[in-house]
């Protein structure tokens, strides 16, 4: 009758594999296009570092909170929103274009990014690439994680309302136990009869 959850789990969600080709991009990218001593590259790895780490951290934690997970999932994506920002500002600053769904190479780069073939591939695709191909790639792959992220936030919501916080399930647990314990014993005792 446990009542604990196997937590984890979370390197197979598809959200994670992206958030780690996210943080794979910006740590090259924030090291080959901007100066190293600035500010903004200890902060674009930081924000991707946390995109990726709170999706773990969540997955962990939604053993014993599922308060906590949702918190931590929550905090990923609002991470990656201040990531997507600083690629957008980058663009922007440099006067470089951000491609928008107008633009000739947005849907090829949006059902690239989507496929097998670009996780096996990316990391031999950052020095081929130039900073603006790089930050829209980046750009893309953030709103990808952002929509399964807005998902993943919707099913710890229905896991919470289907199943409770922790409290309600410890409650749960130990009135079946009670339950159960009281009807063996009763039948002990209606055998000995």
């Amino acid at each position: 009758m446990p009542f604990l959850k196997r937590g984890g789990g979370f390197r197979s969600l598809k959200v994670f594999q992206i958030t780690e080709i996210v943080f794979d991009i910006a740590y090259y990218f924030s090291h080959r296009y901007l100066w190293v001593g600035v500010r903004t590259v200890d902060q674009i790895v930081q924000a991707a570092r946390s995109g990726k780490q709170n999706i773990a951290e969540g997955s962990a934690a939604s053993t014993t909170s599922r308060e906590m997970e949702i918190k931590l999932t929550n905090v990923a994506r609002a991470s990656l929103q201040e990531l997507l920002l600083d690629f957008e500002d980058y663009l922007r600053v440099r006067k470089l274009g951000q491609w928008t769904s107008s633009h000739p190479r947005f849907e090829p780069l949006r059902q690239y990014v989507r496929s097998d073939k670009f996780r096996q591939e990316y990391s031999t695709l950052l020095e081929k690439m130039n900073d603006e191909e790089l930050a829209n790639m980046s750009i893309t792959l953030i709103h990808q994680a952002d929509y399964l992220l807005q998902r993943l936030l919707e099913k710890q919501q229905d896991q919470f309302l289907a199943e409770g916080g922790i409290r309600e399930q410890m409650t749960r647990a130990r009135i079946r136990y009670r339950n159960a314990k009281s009807d063996g014993s009763n039948n002990v005792e209606n055998s000995d009869k």
